[in-house]
């Protein structure tokens, strides 16, 4: 609490500086949402310890991930390439260079890389006892 006291002054000073900056920052949103792609409406996130991850992850052209679900509410944003995102239904959509993907959860999916395949950075806001995907393949 004492820190959190001593700091909050010089945080905001440095916020009061960078807003004064001529190198001017920028922010955009590229993704703000309440339900996955397919529409399906965010439940609560799961009690418990909070656990943030951050993945880079990059996927070879042609792949055929495995079916999985997440077991909360996480979102990717495509840094190059393109993913086809598929559920079990038929149902899918296409998402490439600098668009963001709501996951899904508890629900079965799948991504499919095209041509180049795809680098992107998926955020996780957990907690410290759940996977971050489960596997529906063996």
């Amino acid at each position: 609490m004492k820190v959190a006291t001593v700091l909050l002054p010089f945080v905001l000073a440095c916020f009061a500086h960078a807003q004064d900056s001529p190198s001017k920052i920028q922010i955009e949103t590229v993704l703000q949402t309440t339900s996955s792609w397919d529409g399906t409406p965010y439940k609560a996130y799961p009690a418990g310890q909070p656990k943030l991850s951050v993945l880079k992850i990059t996927i070879p052209p042609r792949t055929k991930m495995k079916w999985h679900e997440h077991p909360f509410p996480n979102a990717a944003y495509i840094l190059s390439g393109d993913l086809t995102v598929e559920k079990r239904d038929g149902t899918s959509k296409h998402f490439a260079t600098g668009e963001a993907v709501a996951e899904m959860v508890d629900s079965a999916h799948r991504g499919v890389t095209g041509e180049a395949g795809v680098v992107l950075v998926v955020f996780y806001a957990g907690n410290s006892e759940l996977p971050l995907s489960i596997s529906e393949e063996k």
